[in-house]
């Protein structure tokens, strides 16, 4: 992937001293702007991406010229519209498609990072993204946006900045990170680790790529944004193009070639690493603890407006942790709304069409554009 001619980047020279005690300085942060700003500057949103995720949000990628992982939701005249608000979003510290990660060479080495990168952590990547509204200007954003690990980063944001930040949506994300979810990354990282090709994170210098075990990484996370009744409706038990069973190990199911699918065309554009590097910052994540068990201190300093979505079908993010945060706002008393999608989708359902969610993201985003301008 020829990823240094497409992308937009940053240099932040200010150090920036991350949770694990080392401090970074002089580096990358790779992002891509949707829309104008304005010339009050207020009209800024800024978008966190998931795990996978990356700076291009709607439009086609120009790297893997696919499109963009959030076009169903963002674009001109779509629930975050670009014809009104300024959309920013970076890629984060770790990530793949420019920002500081992995793959970049260390200069006491001359050699890749590899697994010698230090670990990041949710907080260490929206610290790295506040240098974007110094560079833009932006005194105070008309909203911060996300769902999955993208939610993690919007809570972090505001407990962090208060004050800059309009309006706050989490979606289909929690406060901390549960055990189970804990047990699947897991098992996508021991996945990784266990492909020869993965040479202790060195495989870079070798030219090689740890393709199986990401590729399982991968299909082993996909089922968990699914949903056990979307599954059932998608596939079944229906047979991959033929009458039978073939009574061997080839994807005799459509599910199994579905899966099989998802992990290769993952390998070819993410990186081995940096899935490591991203899953084990979304463990780490734990407002909770940050506040020592009392979440409503996170957010006890903000007049940010909040709107939580859910979906009744993500099991990954269940509805209830999503309602703990409510309630925490709740006890300071934020001002906060919240809804519950219906959709057959599973935790997958902020990424796709489903009109019930888009629409309540386009009012609450309106709504609260037009209360300001009044």
């Amino acid at each position: 992937m020829n990823i240094k001619e497409n992308i937009k980047t940053l240099i932040v020279e200010k150090p920036l001293r991350l949770d694990c005690g080392q401090t970074i300085s002089n580096f990358p942060l790779a992002y891509e702007t949707f829309g104008s700003l304005n010339n009050e500057k207020d009209n800024a949103i800024l978008v966190f991406h998931a795990l996978t995720g990356d700076q291009f949000v709607t439009g086609i990628n120009p790297v893997t010229k696919k499109d963009g992982w959030w076009s169903y939701a963002v674009g001109s005249g779509k629930s975050i519209d670009t014809d009104k608000y300024f959309v920013i979003c970076a890629n984060v510290i770790g990530g793949c498609m420019g920002s500081f990660g992995p793959n970049h060479e260390n200069p006491k080495t001359k050699k890749n990072y590899g697994t010698d990168f230090p670990v990041i952590t949710i907080n260490d990547m929206v610290n790295a993204q506040i240098n974007l509204l110094d560079f833009f200007g932006i005194k105070k954003l008309f909203s911060v946006v996300g769902g999955s690990m993208g939610g993690m980063q919007v809570l972090q944001f505001i407990s962090n900045y208060p004050d800059k930040a309009k309006t706050a949506i989490p979606i289909a994300c929690t406060s901390s990170h549960s055990a189970q979810n804990i047990a699947f990354n897991e098992l996508g990282r021991q996945a990784i680790a266990a492909d020869h090709n993965w040479s202790e994170g060195n495989y870079n210098s070798k030219d090689i790529v740890p393709d199986k075990g990401l590729a399982v990484a991968r299909m082993a996370a996909h089922i968990t944004y699914l949903s056990k009744k979307g599954l059932q409706e998608k596939f079944g038990r229906k047979l991959q193009e033929r009458d039978d069973l073939k009574f061997g190990f080839d994807a005799d199911f459509q599910i199994e070639s579905y899966l099989r699918y998802q992990g290769s065309v993952f390998v070819d554009r993410f990186d081995a690493n940096s899935y490591l590097y991203i899953t084990r910052a979304m463990d780490y994540f734990d407002l909770l603890k940050q506040f020592n068990g009392n979440l409503s201190d996170a957010f006890k300093n903000t007049k940010a407006k909040f709107f939580i979505i859910s979906f009744t079908s993500d099991w990954l993010y269940p509805t209830q942790e999503n309602k703990d945060i409510v309630i925490a706002l709740n006890a300071v008393g934020a001002n906060v709304g919240f809804v519950e999608i219906e959709s057959d989708k599973g935790h997958d359902s902020f990424l796709l069409n489903v009109p019930d969610f888009l629409k309540a993201l386009k009012n609450f985003l309106d709504k609260s554009y037009a209360e300001k301008l009044s």
